[in-house]
C-alpha cells in the first residue's frame, strides 16, 4: 500500500507531516530519518483497529487481506 505524505519544515526546527488520505494522521521528527521513522508508526497507529472491541455476530466473519 502505497501513501502520499506531506512534509513541512518546522518553525522551530525539525519536520512535521501528514498523511491527507487518513484523516488525522500526523506525526514529527527532529531530523529527516527521525520523521520517516514516525511516519511508519503513525500510519501503522491510525489503521489498526482493535477487533476486540467490535460488535461481531455469529454470521460476521472476520478477513485479514492485503493491498
Amino acid at each position: 500500500m502505497k501513501f502520499k505524505v506531506v512534509i513541512h519544515e518546522a518553525e522551530e526546527g525539525g519536520f512535521w507531516a501528514e498523511v491527507p488520505s487518513i484523516q488525522g494522521c500526523v506525526t514529527q521528527g527532529d531530523t529527516f530519518e527521525q520523521l520517516l521513522n514516525n511516519l511508519y508508526e503513525a500510519i501503522e497507529g491510525c489503521l489498526s483497529v482493535d477487533i476486540q472491541n467490535l460488535d461481531i455476530s455469529a454470521n460476521d466473519k472476520i478477513m485479514e487481506i492485503a493491498v
